[in-house]
């Protein structure tokens, strides 16, 4: 449990710090790298800090702090405030409710179309969402509730793979059983990602779905081929991501506690 509350210490400090409005001219409506600089100088690096401290410990961490900052703009929740250099200032919503995030995340049980209109109802392109797709499961792990259906009922699966899967998940029950969504390299970044999917090593459904003879299938290819691409793509992404929405300036909150409204 480490891990989560340095986490939890990290938004606290934040939190705080944007406690003082007056001091940054909150009524701006402009995104900045440099956002916090005058209100909480030390922001940044106090985040760095703990993040690299946190996943330093447990390396499922990064993935939850990608899969959060992603939750949080495609929801529009709560505002990204890690990860590589992004626009700050994003204030949280006044509104928080479970029905919204279910009917906005997309779920592990989607077909490729499903998966492509998901996205482009936020705006995104099939290659932006291939990219997202690589970046959010490239590391951490999943629970067997998410993957119990592919490994039992589906055969567009690698025969190893899913008797190595099925080792240790049942057929019912245990749903709470982890497996790394990368089985090749769980932990690093790199382009095994997409070299799983064209070898039917995708571990949810929604993944093998970008890999399905379909057309997604081109894009999975260049991406395995190309780690600069890949990287580059990511990057801008998730960039445009952030901006989802945007509440700035004196429009939202700055939430008390991250995971309701105040």
């Amino acid at each position: 449990m480490a891990p989560f509350y340095s986490i939890l210490s990290i938004l606290t400090t934040i939190k705080f710090c944007l406690s003082f409005p007056l001091l940054v001219g909150m009524v701006s409506a402009q995104l900045s790298s440099d956002f916090y600089a005058t209100s909480c100088p030390n922001a940044l690096s106090t985040i760095k800090s703990a993040v690299e401290s946190a996943v330093s410990s447990e390396a499922r961490m990064g993935a939850s702090l990608l899969r959060l900052h992603f939750h949080d703009c495609i929801v529009n929740l709560s505002a990204p405030i890690w990860s590589w250099p992004v626009d700050l200032g994003r204030r949280d919503s006044t509104t928080a409710s479970s029905a919204v995030v279910y009917s906005n995340i997309p779920n592990p049980t989607l077909d490729l179309s499903g998966l492509i209109n998901a996205f482009s109802n936020k705006g995104f392109t099939a290659s932006e969402m291939v990219a997202l797709s690589g970046r959010s499961h490239k590391i951490g792990q999943a629970t067997s509730g998410n993957f119990q259906t592919r490994i039992y009922n589906e055969t567009n699966i690698d025969s190893l793979y899913v008797t190595l899967l099925k080792s240790n998940r049942p057929s019912t029950g245990g749903d709470s059983n982890l497996a790394p969504l990368d089985v090749t390299s769980p932990t690093s970044f790199d382009t095994a990602y997409y070299t799983n999917l064209i070898n039917k090593k995708g571990l949810l459904h929604s993944d093998q779905q970008l890999f399905i003879g379909g057309s997604t299938d081109s894009i999975v290819t260049d991406y395995s081929n190309n780690v600069g691409a890949l990287i580059t793509d990511i990057a801008n992404t998730m960039v445009k991501m952030g901006r989802l929405s945007l509440l700035t300036g004196t429009s939202g909150q700055i939430r008390k506690n991250c995971r309701k409204a105040n």
